[in-house]
């Protein structure tokens, strides 16, 4: 008996090395270990672009996932990842989406680490010369008494809107987002409507667009934006002051339905949303989303990558794995980073 023990423990050992040494996967017949792809929601921002990216990357070269990233309107991706069609998505705004809030409630849907510590930023905007003037561009200050949203009637036709006269232009997210919505809710509770034309540019890169576009030519514009995003770490921007934050007037915002009242941004921890099937069939790659954070600055130097030389996100992703070791090494176990390595040479 002790004999067959023996023979036993020498088979095993032989086959875990010949498994190291054609460097299989040692994970336990998971989601991935089953063949399964991994379907990640296609996230149309460029932090959330690149975040995917990067969680893509691991997930395949670390873990051996086969990966899919599905295109979608951003109701349609949450209700997929709710309803388990999805897997993941790589950088969910807490307190922003109804749907995830039921998944969550229901046990369909887990969020899962912090991405950027402390959370997001986001407002009203517009350009530091508005306010201060640009001596270097001969740019003298157009308000310098602007201050807060309360003050936007009076300046309506700094920001004109060329298509409606008489009104101003606040530049807001594209229709479809979550933003977008909220914006609208602020818009009637600061009752700017008889003054200001809620603008929607078709994309995100459109909302860019206009912005870099303004600032550049020392033109005035109002908007709303948010962090971590490149645009922001390039240019110099001023938040306007709002109302403060209440959870009562916020509730307001959030529901589409009634009166609202005026207030400043909840503020968003970014996660990683993921679909119970998967978070409980692919633990480990569950503990690698709970790492995974990156410094805010960082975030949006990479993203200004993205922006300023029009490189795609798996590009710039690829570039971080290679230049951060020091960070993307501590989301992982040694054995998945010595994986993610091998795989990043192929």
């Amino acid at each position: 008996m002790q004999g067959i023990k023996l023979a036993g423990a020498r088979l095993a050992a032989a086959l875990a090395l010949a498994c190291a040494a054609t460097g299989s996967f040692a994970a336990a017949p998971g989601w991935c270990g089953a063949g399964k792809t991994v379907k990640l929601a296609q996230i149309t921002w460029e932090s959330g672009a690149l975040m995917t990216e990067m969680v893509r990357t691991v997930l395949e070269k670390g873990y051996g996932c086969k990966t899919e990233v599905v295109p979608g309107a951003t109701a349609a991706t949450e209700t997929a990842l709710a309803n388990g069609d999805l897997q993941v998505w790589a950088e969910h705004w807490t307190g922003r989406s109804p749907i995830i809030a039921r998944g969550m409630k229901d046990g369909s849907v887990k969020l899962v680490g912090e991405l950027i510590p402390g959370g997001d930023r986001e407002g009203w905007y517009v350009p530091d010369y508005v306010i201060h003037g640009d001596p270097a561009r001969g740019i003298k200050p157009l308000a310098p008494q602007l201050r807060s949203i309360s003050q936007l009637p009076e300046y309506k036709n700094l920001f004109a809107d060329d298509e409606e006269p008489g009104k101003g232009r606040f530049y807001n997210c594209p229709s479809g987002w979550d933003c977008e919505r909220f914006n609208n809710r602020l818009l009637d509770a600061y009752k700017l409507g008889d003054d200001y034309t809620n603008f929607r540019p078709g994309t995100g890169a459109g909302l860019d667009a206009a912005v870099a576009s303004a600032y550049e030519r020392g033109k005035p514009i109002l908007f709303y934006y948010w962090q971590p995003a490149g645009l922001m770490a390039k240019y110099h921007f001023v938040q306007l002051e709002g109302a403060p934050y209440s959870d009562a007037c916020w509730s307001t915002i959030a529901d589409p339905k009634g009166t609202p009242c005026a207030s400043a941004f909840k503020v968003s921890h970014l996660t990683v949303a993921v679909s119970t099937p998967f978070y409980e069939a692919q633990p480990d790659a569950v503990a690698f989303f709970d790492k995974i954070s990156l410094p805010l600055t960082l975030d949006e130097q990479l993203v200004q990558q993205m922006h300023d030389k029009k490189l795609d996100a798996s590009t710039v992703a690829r570039t971080f794995f290679e230049q951060h070791p020091e960070i993307w090494k501590q989301w992982v176990t040694p054995d998945v980073a010595a994986r993610v390595q091998a795989g990043l040479r192929t």
